[in-house]
């Protein structure tokens, strides 16, 4: 081994000396080797000495350890060691100022060091103390300390830094660290180390016995006491400065110590310097010490120190997170032995304390510090604070001190042998395993050689013959095939979820296939013309949704060979799983399209049969690709490209199939051609780049040509493959969007190939070549890209007007400007001849090529005239040259280029018209396709989603789109199918119009879902589709305003021409029904077109309604947008109608219901005829008057249509006899008896209660069949007529003539109530779907059971008691039925309206109860029944309130769909009519007297006012222009005319003569019709409210409401009829102990009804599951912070960083969107807060991910923090919510708990508000902006939405904010395109600062626009806000 030459020197005499050793000498023996050969070495002792290893740094220089060889070290020849002392003096300063100099061996660290300090002083428990370093000044600056001390600090860093210095913190001090020695931390000789306590741990047990500590202990207690670290009273602070006068003065002596001794400072903090009597107060504590010695005055002291709260605790100021909310908030945090505390820094109070036992971990980051309590404690608690370090290494240094006393104790074993160890090992019975070790046997190595002599032995078989031969020729064999799984490195993540997603796929392909076996098998269709415009339109239908999922499957198929194309490493398989679910989607959706189109098609073609193989081609291709692109398949990357090729043929066949191969074949093959010519070229310059490679010199570069040219031959590859796929499907956006993206690819691969090529080589003239070869291929991309491009124009120019018109329509603008400045106007004037010159051309060219004559004049024509305008023009324009300063001139040349203007646009009309329809029907085919793509998308992700109540309101948006999708496709057929038929283009705006709502509802419903959707792929598929489809609708939106404008209004000649249509429709059905040929369209059923025709025969009314309206104002817009909806609704009533005639088995009932049906299409025609005419003369009384009389007619035509629907005929027919029977009422004189008394009380009796058993009856059969009604209603008539009889006879016996008009009227009253009955049943059975239907036949039976009881009580005479109980026992059984059908509401209480009325109710049944048995004793009858009437009172309306309660309970539970509420309550509206028609009676009455009159006519008042209240919030809520316009109008009559009324009435008031009283019926006609037609128009089911549903779930969370509340009422039933026959016979004992029985049942029943009502309560269930849900959330995110402050938080690898950004975008939108549901519903909506609870708590399972994954993949640690700390606020601020909502619990009479709710909305509010801006800074700092759009869209849509947030201020202030708000965009804006230049950079952040300007100005617009007066300013205001989505360039 080499020796080691060394140079040793000798540092005490300074002699080098070169010495060598072996490398493997220890550093002892070199020592010695040293002492022996260097004589200047031989001095002191050996051990005193040791070897440093010196460095130009003094502290990395290091001390050799004596034990290691000097190899370990790493030394090279000629290194210098010093040979030198280890012991240096350190001078250690006490902290009484005593100073003592130790020698200490300059090698151990701080902690051994202290061992030796602590014992020379006398100290034994070392290894609670410290050393500081002291600094000055200066060198502290650059210390440690709370926060960073440079001069630049902030103010509020400042203020921390005064705070720290007043506090006296910890932080402050300049702890040596232990394991460090002093050279390492730059502790020099000569500089004093302070010794001080660092932890207090024994100082307990200091007391005279150890005076060394005791005399530290008092002189740091007595500092940290005069400093204010420990804050103390003014009369503590004087105890102590008398002890200390006693300790420093001895025994107190009169005249010497008085006041003026003392220097206060040295004795009191400087608080209490200044106070009277401070010194004397301290001397009169040091008289009190008396003869104590200086040691007990210690002990005392330092005994009261310990008493104090602060004493003992390091403290530390930090800052630290106010609960839920953004902001950082001082805090001392204090440590201890035996706790760490969080301490108010002002008083020193302790705020929360976590004993050091519960502390699991905790970790320090530079700017951080985060403690983890385990289980002791839910959350971490974590401060930001650059001492970390130093308090992480107290806490060390405490529970080190713990375990090592510990260890201590439980090692004291055997005789005081504290090394002994004592094991202990517990024994449980287990199952055995037996563990067998092998050993390997081991032997020495046996060394001989190989090659042994050979043997001979003896041939005993004689010689062998020899054969000689050539070896066989080398065979070579290749083994092909896949590579063996097992061998191929494990699949990522991402990989794995990808395989998952694409099993997933082959299962719905392979079904798909399976489907694709049979067509669809429909029922036979009729031949009548409505049965053919079915069949047409369904092929219709079915061929877009096929082509729209074709589309979809190439353009995801695209996507998969584009995504696929790049290194696996880098591949976003995230997006190729969501292009894989986006093809095996639409393919499942295509294949039921397919089979329907198929069973459509004609046989005879043999269409259906081919259509079904090119199908089954389809999907099987697509398995094909699937296969191919399964990350563990390997197949090479040609088959991938095979076979999307594969599907991109099968595509064209299948469209060509249903004939929607849109695209010419000539034009698919130039679009083929030019993707060749591109691989053609990209080819040539691969050659070239080959070329460059060969002369390469340079090994590396000529790799990186040769890879990059692969590169590019890959890539063009790749781009004719998708060229093949999209090309049948090229005119969708998407598949063109996947073609430029392969295109984009191929220029990055050319520019990479040239950049490698420019790099590796100098060669000029190859360099050429290269550069050629890439600019051919990037002029054949070019070529290729316009091709696609200019598919939309067909290959015609694009806009040949457009380009012309807009100039000149922008420079007529600046010649209007530019007035006063002749030269601008002259030149404009010069542009502009130039354009129109253009434009003549274009149309005269135009003229030449039509083939009509007609058409080539109008266009000759219109050219002429725009050239003798252009001439005009020309003139003027050379008057003003010519006399610039003539005013004159220039408004010659301005009236001049008005008149082009108007030329220009009558020139350019038709063609203005014709593109902006074309561009209509364009946007409406791809909105229909956006729309089929997201509903597709919407059933994919269904599986996967875990919002419930999310997927239930995107279920609900896709069902009402996909009902809307067919007339947009039928609009876009029928408007291509005639380009100039106005109907058919108005039907189309129309469709387009109708789409909007329901389609933004569903990208509303769907983005809300996105979240929440657990399969990655799924989620991604959903967005991108929500996403489209927003961008579709914005297009949809713009395109059909555009085209209606330019139509003109044509709305009220297209609604007659629909009508005529339907007329003619309903003549063919009838007939068809006529020949027994009509048969019903797939689907129809009786009971459903039955419902139809009920419902929309209200949204016809209703229609009407506004038509006569608007008309009547003379307003032609909106009179054609109510023709318009009146022709919609007719329109599903016609097909309703013919559904029903056809699905009959009636032919006369057929025929009736086609010729009534029809009839209301002529009464409609003419009614929107006479409003045409009634628009032409407006205010002409005789054509309002013929419009009234048409209503009026169509009114009856409507009602005889639905009267002839099934059932309501025998309905009728009941009614009718009512009627009759009724009549006998009206007869003068009432035939005398023919029966006795008892007999006609008794059959009075008998009949009432079958006739209240025939109402219920009704009441059950209005809910089944028409046929079950009909029977029903017949037999309540036979039996009203019974009963009517019986109650005549009994009106005979009766003597009095007052009592028998009693009688007949209340037998009257019998007779409307069953009118009544029979009516709502009518309408019932006619319209289920009714709001609060089946309540207002409830109603309606109890009024029936009302007025019988009423009867019956005032004509029997029965035993005592006997009618009360009767009565009541009839009411019971009415009310039961409130039990029967809990879904829907029985009244509008509240819940906690409800647990108040059955208080109230069981207090009044509880008193009512012990009234009945105690009036049983005593006889007291008339008591009796008082008694039994207010309990019957009390159950009915506690079965009332058990009834609501459960409906609110069931609609409550989160599995149930919640209602919603309508814009008006139909059920108010029809009640404050029936009022008014009976105040209006009651008025008009000659019989009625004064307070008759007046209280009728504060009826009228108080409903009207209701009426006009309801009409001015649902104007405000709709956003219908016609509904709104319509409210005001109709509230404006009923005020009018109630007025007139009330005019009326005080003049009848004042005298009540026949003329005042004729006037007054005179006004009340008008009121009683506008409150008719208001009525009637409220009763459109668009404005209805949407019921609940409630759950299987909710149902069983009702039960034990229901059960309790039928246990009452049963018990009740039978405690009255017991109470009935006590009261005849009260001495029968056993009847007594049956009514106790009875009445304690009763108790029990109603105490489990409060019981089951309160245990119930809505959302609390819901509210602790969210709450616990949010707690583990929060958890979670402190558990990732702790990750990330400990640098290890893992890495997400399965989704990119963007996608998790957007991710967590749309998890925080709408969390925000939540904020304001759930307050509301906190706040007054118990039944809704378990819904909106559950929803946000929904979102934070996903919030948490996200921003976990967004953290994981950030670098910057501290914007790590911010995402993280942010996340965390916004968990903390919902919980807070969630804890104010549940004590809210959605209590409106809690108003206690309201602040807080909105407090915690505000703060949630701030929270969203926060991470949405660090969010958007991130993205922009990245380029992406789709969140920022996004938010602008959706700011733009709530513009659309009806109501804005109650305004708080006057338009003025809008107008202010909004003024403020557009010059700070305007602003930023000017910036952004100065900055686009300059800094590219900052561009992120200032988009970002226009977000948030536009969010504030939309919504300060919307507010501005709902308190504008002139309507028009408000449509101007919505107009403007259409804002250009000017960030879209910034990607």
């Amino acid at each position: 081994m080499v020796a080691l030459s060394l140079k040793i020197c000798v540092r005490q005499c300074n002699v080098v000396k070169t010495m060598q050793f072996e490398p493997s000498t220890a550093v002892y023996d070199a020592c010695r080797i040293i002492r022996e050969r260097v004589p200047e070495a031989q001095t002191g002792q050996a051990s005193d000495y040791g070897l440093f290893l010196s460095d130009e740094d003094p502290r990395k220089g290091i001390w050799l350890e004596s034990g290691r060889t000097l190899d370990y070290y790493m030394l090279r020849n000629g290194d210098i060691l010093e040979y030198k002392k280890k012991q240096r003096p350190q001078k250690i300063k006490m902290l009484d100022g005593a100073v003592k100099t130790i020698m200490v061996d300059d090698s151990k660290t701080v902690g051994e060091l202290l061992v030796t300090i602590c014992s020379r002083i006398g100290i034994t428990n070392y290894e609670e103390y410290s050393l500081i370093q002291e600094t000055v000044e200066e060198k502290k600056e650059d210390g440690m300390g709370t926060l960073k001390k440079d001069r630049t600090l902030l103010r509020d860093e400042r203020k921390m830094e005064k705070l720290k210095a007043k506090l006296h913190t910890d932080d402050d001090l300049n702890w040596l660290d232990h394991s460090r020695t002093f050279r390492e931390q730059g502790v020099d000789e000569n500089e004093t180390l302070l010794l001080r306590r660092k932890f207090f741990y024994s100082d307990q047990n200091v007391d005279s016995r150890d005076p060394v500590q005791l005399n530290l202990l008092y002189v740091q207690a007595r500092d940290d006491i005069l400093n204010g670290s420990h804050p103390v009273s003014f009369d503590k602070a004087c105890e102590f400065g008398g002890i200390q006068a006693q300790i420093q003065f001895g025994p107190h002596i009169e005249h010497k110590h008085k006041p003026g001794f003392l220097d206060l400072k040295e004795f009191l903090p400087k608080e209490y310097i200044k106070q009277r009597g401070a010194e004397k107060k301290i001397f009169q504590e040091h008289k009190n010490c008396g003869e104590m010695t200086e040691i007990e005055a210690k002990v005392k002291y330092v005994k009261l120190a310990r008493s104090l709260r602060t004493y003992g605790v390091s403290f530390f100021l930090v800052k630290e997170k106010m609960k839920s909310k953004n902001k950082l908030v001082p805090r001392l945090l204090g440590i201890t032995k035996e706790s760490v505390m969080r301490v108010d820094e002002k008083t020193k109070d302790v705020v929360q304390e976590w004993p050091l036992t519960t502390v699991k971990r905790w970790a320090a980051s530079p700017k951080s510090f985060t403690l983890d309590f385990g289980e002791y404690q839910e959350s971490y608690y974590s401060v930001q604070t650059t001492e970390g370090e130093q308090i992480s290494q107290l806490i060390a240094g405490y529970i080190d001190i713990i375990l090592k006393k510990k260890q201590s104790k439980d090692r004291f074993g055997l005789e005081g042998d504290e090394e002994s160890t004592m094991l202990e090992e517990s024994v449980s019975p287990k199952k055995s395993t037996i563990l067998q070790q092998q050993f390997n046997r081991m032997g020495r190595v046996e060394h001989g050689s190989v090659a042994l002599p050979g043997v001979i032995r003896s041939g005993s078989i004689g010689a062998e013959s020899l054969s000689m031969g050539t070896m066989p020729s080398p065979q070579q064999q290749i083994t092909m095939g896949q590579m063996h799984r097992g061998h191929m490195p494990p699949l990522s993540s991402a990989q794995q979820a990808l395989m998952g997603t694409i099993n997933t796929s082959m299962q719905a392909v392979q079904k798909a296939q399976i489907d694709l076996g049979e067509v669809d098998n429909l029922p036979p269709l009729g031949q009548d013309m409505a049965s053919k415009v079915w069949i047409q339109n369904k092929m219709d239908e079915s061929k877009h949704e096929i082509h729209s999922q074709v589309d979809a499957i190439t353009a995801g198929t695209a996507s998969v060979v584009n995504l696929t194309a790049a290194d696996p490493t880098d591949t976003d398989y995230t997006a190729v799983g969501c292009a894989i679910t986006t093809i095996s989607s639409n393919l499942t959706e295509m294949s039921k399209g397919v089979k329907l189109l198929a069973a459509l098609m004609e046989d005879d073609v043999g269409g259906g049969n081919d259509l079904m193989k090119a199908a089954r081609t389809l999907a099987g291709t697509v398995s094909d690709l699937l296969k191919a692109v399964e990350p563990a398949s390997g197949e090479p990357r040609q088959t991938v490209l095979t076979a999307a090729g594969s599907i991109g043929q099968a595509s064209g066949d299948l469209l060509r199939q249903i004939g929607e191969n849109e695209t010419d074949e000539r034009f698919q093959d130039v679009l083929m051609n030019l993707a060749k010519a591109v691989a053609n070229a990209a080819a040539m310059l691969v050659l070239k780049a080959k070329n460059v490679a060969q002369v390469a010199e340079d090994t590396v570069l000529q790799n990186r040509v040769i890879a990059a040219a692969t590169q590019c031959a890959l890539s063009t590859s790749q781009l004719v493959a998708c060229a093949k796929v999209v090309s049948p499907t090229i005119s969708s956006p998407v598949c063109q969007e996947q073609l430029i993206e392969a295109g984009k690819l191929v220029d990055r691969s050319v520019e990479s190939c040239v950049q490698a090529c420019l790099s590796a080589t100098e060669d000029g003239e190859l360099l050429k070549q290269v550069s050629a070869a890439a600019s051919v291929v990037s002029q054949a991309l070019g070529d290729l890209l316009q091709h696609v491009r200019q598919y939309t124009s067909r290959g015609e120019p694009i806009g040949r007007y457009d380009q012309a018109t807009d100039t000149i329509m922008t420079v007529t603008e600046s010649i209007f400007s530019s007035m006063g400045d002749a030269g601008e106007m002259v030149r404009q004037a010069r542009v502009l001849a130039q354009a129109t010159s253009d434009l003549v051309n274009a149309m005269r060219s135009d003229a030449e090529a039509e083939v009509d004559v007609d058409n080539s004049k109008k266009l000759l024509a219109a050219a002429k005239l725009l050239a003798d305008a252009t001439a005009r023009m020309v003139e003027a324009a050379k008057g003003a040259a010519a006399y610039p300063e003539n005013e004159d001139q220039q408004q010659r040349l301005r009236e001049a280029a008005e008149g082009l203007r108007v030329a220009t646009n009558a020139a350019a009309q038709n063609a203005i018209k014709k593109k902006l329809i074309n561009r209509l029907e364009n946007a409406a085919k791809q909105a229909a396709a956006a729309a089929t793509q997201t509903i597709a998308a919407a059933q994919n992700a269904a599986a996967s989603n875990k919002n419930t109540a999310a997927h239930q309101q995107l279920v609900q948006s896709c069902k009402a789109v996909a009902d809307h999708i067919p007339q947009l496709v039928q609009g876009v057929r029928g408007s291509q199918a005639k380009p100039e038929d106005l109907s058919a283009q108005l039907a189309l705006i129309i469709a387009s119009q109708n789409f909007l709502q329901p389609g933004s509802k569903m990208v509303t419903s769907a983005k809300s879902s996105v979240p929440t959707v657990t399969d990655q792929a799924a989620a991604m598929q959903l967005g991108q589709c929500a996403k489209n489809l927003a961008t579709c609708l914005a297009e949809l939106r713009t395109s059909a305003q555009k085209a209606h404008e330019a139509c003109g209004p044509m709305e009220i000649d297209s609604a007659l021409t629909a009508i005529q249509t339907l007329r003619s429709e309903l003549q063919d059905a009838k007939m068809t029904a006529v020949n027994a040929q009509l048969k019903p369209l797939p689907g129809e059923s009786l009971e459903k077109c039955a419902q139809d025709l009920g419902s929309t025969s209200k949204s016809v009314g209703s229609s009407m309604a506004q038509l006569l309206t608007c008309a009547a104002q003379g307003n032609e817009h909106y009179t054609g947008i109510a023709a318009r909806e009146t022709a919609q609704a007719l329109k599903t009533l016609a097909q309703a109608a013919r559904g029903v005639a056809a699905s009959t088995t009636e032919p006369k009932g057929a025929a009736a219901m086609l010729d009534s049906a029809r009839d209301v299409m002529e009464g409609s025609a003419l009614l929107i005829h006479e409003a045409k005419q009634a628009l032409i003369s407006p205010g002409d009384a005789e054509s309002q008057q013929r419009l009234a009389q048409v209503a009026k007619a169509v009114s009856h035509s409507l009602n005889n249509c639905v009267n002839c629907l099934p059932g309501q005929k025998d309905v009728d027919m009941a009614l009718k006899s009512i009627g009759e029977a009724s009549k006998k009422l009206l007869i003068e004189t009432i035939p005398p008896a023919s029966k006795s008394f008892q007999e006609a009380q008794s059959e009075l009796n008998q009949t009432a209660a079958e006739l209240n058993q025939s109402a219920g009856e009704v009441v059950h059969a209005s809910r089944g069949s028409s046929s079950q009604l009909a029977v029903a209603s017949g037999k309540f008539s036979q039996d009203f007529d019974e009963f009517l009889d019986a109650g005549i006879e009994m009106a005979g016996h009766t003597q009095k003539k007052d009592d028998q008009v009693q009688v007949i009227g209340n037998l009257k009253n019998i007779s409307m109530a069953s009118s009544k009955l029979l009516l709502a049943a009518k309408s019932l059975s006619v319209d289920p779907a009714a709001a609060n239907a089946k309540n207002l036949l409830a109603a309606a039976a109890r009024a029936v059971t009302d007025s019988i009881n009423q009867l019956i009580t005032l004509c029997t005479q029965q035993a005592p008691g006997q009618k009360e109980c009767d009565n009541a026992l009839r009411e019971l059984e009415a009310v039961r039925g409130m039990l029967d059908n809990p879904n829907e509401p029985v009244s509008d209480l509240s819940y906690f309206d409800c647990i108040e009325s059955v208080m109230e109710n069981s207090k009044v049944l509880g008193e009512s109860m012990a009234g009945i048995s105690q009036n049983c004793k005593t006889g007291d009858v008339s008591a009796f029944g008082d008694c039994v009437g207010s309990a019957s009172k009390a159950l009915c309306g506690l079965t009332e309130a058990a009834g609501q309660a459960s409906y609110l309970v069931g609609v409550s539970d989160p599995n149930s769909q919640a209602g919603h509420q309508g814009l008006v309550d139909p059920i108010q509206f029809a009640k404050a009519n029936q009022a008014i028609q009976m105040a209006c009676q009651n008025l008009v009455d000659p019989e009625s007297s004064p307070s008759q009159v007046l209280s009728a006519a504060t009826i009228v008042a108080k409903h009207t006012s209701a009426l006009c209240n309801a009409c001015r919030l649902a104007s405000s809520k709709t956003t219908n222009p016609v509904a709104k316009r319509h409210f005001v109008q109709s509230a404006k009559e009923v005020a009018n005319s109630t007025a007139n009324l009330v005019k009326t009435i005080k003049a009848l008031d004042g005298d009540f003569s026949e003329e005042n009283r004729n006037r007054c019926r005179v006004a009340t006609a008008p009121l009683i019709e506008a409150v008719e037609n208001l009525t009637t128009f409220a009763s459109n089911p668009e404005f209805a409210s949407v019921p609940a549903k409630i759950s299987t779930e909710g149902s069983a969370a009702q039960e034990p409401i229901l059960q309790s509340a039928r246990s009452m009422l049963d018990s009740s039933t039978h405690l009255l009829k017991t109470a009935r026959s006590l009261v005849i016979n009260p001495k029968d004992p056993p009847t007594w102990s049956v009514l106790a029985g009875h009445s304690r049942t009763v108790s029990d029943s109603i105490k489990s009804l409060i019981t089951a009502i309160r245990d119930k309560a809505p959302g609390q269930r819901e509210c602790d599951s969210s709450i616990d849900n949010i707690n583990k959330c929060i958890r979670d995110i402190e558990q990732a912070s702790l990750a990330a402050v400990s640098q290890n938080l893992p890495s997400r690898d399965d989704i990119s960083l963007e996608a998790l950004q957007e991710q967590l975008t749309s998890t925080v939108q709408e969390i925000g969107h939540l904020i304001d549901p759930v307050s509301t519903a906190a706040r007054g909506e118990a039944s809704q807060l378990g819904h909106k609870v559950t929803q946000l708590a929904g979102y934070f399972e996903p919030l948490i991910k996200a921003s976990v994954g967004v953290a994981s993949k950030l670098k910057d640690h501290q914007q790590q923090m911010t995402f993280l700390d942010q996340t965390k606020t916004l968990a903390e601020s919902a919980l807070q919510m969630l804890y104010a909502a549940k004590e809210g619990g959605g209590n409106p009479k809690a108003s206690h708990t309201h602040d807080a709710i909105a407090e915690a909305a505000q703060l949630m509010k701030e929270a969203v508000d926060d991470i949405m801006v660090t969010l958007n800074e991130a993205a922009s700092e990245v380029g992406m902006v789709g969140g920022m759009v996004e938010s602008i869209a959706d700011a733009m849509a709530k513009l659309d939405e009806g109501t804005p947030p109650e305004p708080e201020g006057s338009f003025v202030d809008y107008q202010t904010s909004m003024v403020k708000y557009s010059k700070a965009i305007a602003v930023t804006a000017q910036e952004m395109m100065t900055k686009s230049v300059t800094c590219p950079d900052e561009l992120g952040a200032l988009a970002s600062q226009v977000t948030v300007d536009y969010s504030q100005l939309a919504v300060q617009g919307r507010l501005a626009a709902h308190t504008a007066e002139p309507e028009e300013v408000r449509r101007t205001l919505k107009t403007v806000f259409t804002y250009k989505r000017a960030l879209s360039p910034i990607h």
